[in-house]
């Protein structure tokens, strides 16, 4: 008597008019894998969000899926032959680089179409997973729940055009959808995604320091959206007089509503941090 081993792999191309994520997963995927429930559900969520943003927002004709399950792991990869979602975004947004494209995405709530997206998708799904890379634009950004700090890489060659994005969870991990959504609210007084991690470091490019006005108001773009915004200063030395006072002075005090927390702070950053918030003399 034979049944399905552990290795099983599944792989569809679907033309995205007309295409339905949810009647995908579930007629050609779902059925041949064997999960636990909280992997199953991760896996579902990774995959019908990634194949509804490509369709309703790559622009492009097609959408390549691949599942495959080993002893130990779970591997999502959905890629379409669209814009590419970084240029998607920055040409919504007129952002003057693609790179701030994927500072705003890492906020969360950013969408290019807000009748149909809350903007939650990527954010949500890349803390769900222990691995998550979005390939477009020759970017490639990284988040892994092993490793403090998410990264921007520059890449050429593969994936040229479209939008590519890689997930990976183990079999054994007991992380559950809720955990996340629990995570960046402030259940149970609400169910409003409220809270966000802002990495600082994404604010800058190179070896370009945090120092002017117009830095932070690029930052602040849509904190008013959150009640709670942790600015995770990791691998940021230093910042500016300037920059601190715009965002924790001039902003803060015209945002009441919306409490910053900076954390990671350097010895310097505290500093300037201390001084924009310490009443004027």
């Amino acid at each position: 008597m034979f049944s399905p081993g552990y290795k099983r792999r599944v792989s569809s191309l679907y033309a995205l008019q007309g295409l339905e994520e949810h009647l995908a997963w579930e007629r050609d995927f779902k059925p041949y894998f064997s999960l636990a429930q909280n992997i199953q559900s991760i896996v579902s969520h990774g995959f019908t969000e990634m194949v509804n943003n490509a369709i309703d927002h790559s622009a492009g004709k097609s959408v390549f899926a691949w599942g495959s399950q080993d002893e130990d792991r779970f591997i999502l990869i959905i890629s379409d032959d669209g814009v590419g979602i970084f240029a998607k975004i920055a040409a919504a947004f007129q952002l003057p680089d693609m790179r701030l494209a994927l500072f705003e995405l890492s906020k969360g709530k950013l969408t290019t179409d807000p009748s149909k997206h809350t903007g939650e998708g990527v954010f949500f799904t890349s803390r769900m997973f222990d691995s998550f890379e979005i390939k477009a634009n020759g970017l490639q950004f990284s988040h892994r729940n092993d490793l403090p700090k998410d990264w921007l890489h520059e890449v050429k060659g593969t994936f040229p055009e479209g939008t590519t994005v890689f997930m990976e969870i183990a079999l054994k991990c007991d992380r559950k959808t809720s955990d996340i959504y629990e995570q960046f609210t402030n259940a149970p007084e609400d169910f409003d995604f409220s809270i966000t991690v802002v990495p600082m470091r994404l604010a800058k490019f190179g070896d370009e320091q945090l120092v002017s006005r117009s830095q932070a108001k690029r930052l602040i773009a849509r904190f008013d959206r959150f009640r709670t915004v942790i600015l995770d200063f990791d691998d940021v030395q230093e910042i500016g007089q300037a920059f601190a006072d715009e965002l924790f002075r001039v902003y803060a005090n015209d945002h009441p509503d919306v409490e910053l927390l900076p954390d990671n702070m350097t010895p310097q950053v505290e500093r300037m941090w201390l001084r924009a918030i310490s009443p004027s003399m």
